[in-house]
């Protein structure tokens, strides 16, 4: 099988994982605005049960990484089936990223996590990641400290 029919392949699986992954995320989103812990449970069981698929499936996706970075731009831009694999599989880690932050929010205003188990500070600080990346990628002035104020 030739290196993109496999890679259409692996990106098809990782997105039906992904779907899967958030149905499970908004069940326990729902769950937990309405404070029904067994449904809570068995949909946070059923979440923990595709994550080792869901590891499975990112291994096989970095290993098509190289070949599809060993095309050329012109040639990646005319593999629209691949290109749109790629998208919608970024836009649904997006929304669970959102859906699952939300959750651990629910999560704490209810005391269900441990306080070992608390998000650090700087998740709390919105400008955090935008500091960050503007202090690393400046032009040149890669000494400007990072602030968290408004912008």
């Amino acid at each position: 099988m030739n290196p993109e029919t496999q890679m259409v392949l692996d990106l098809r699986s990782h997105l039906s994982l992904n779907t899967n992954l958030l149905e499970h995320l908004a069940q326990e989103s729902q769950c937990l605005r309405q404070l029904d812990s067994t449904q809570f449970t068995s949909a946070a069981e059923a979440r923990r049960e595709v994550l080792p698929r869901l590891e499975d499936a990112l291994q096989r996706i970095r290993s098509h990484r190289s070949y599809w970075l060993s095309l050329s731009q012109e040639l990646r831009a005319t593999k629209h089936e691949i290109r749109n694999l790629l998208r919608q599989n970024q836009d649904l880690i997006m929304r669970m990223i959102i859906l699952d932050r939300e959750n651990e929010q629910l999560l704490l205003r209810r005391g269900l996590i441990p306080p070992k188990h608390l998000p650090p500070a700087q998740r709390q600080r919105p400008h955090y990641v935008a500091g960050l990346y503007q202090k690393h990628h400046s032009n040149g002035n890669a000494s400007q400290p990072v602030t968290d104020e408004p912008r």
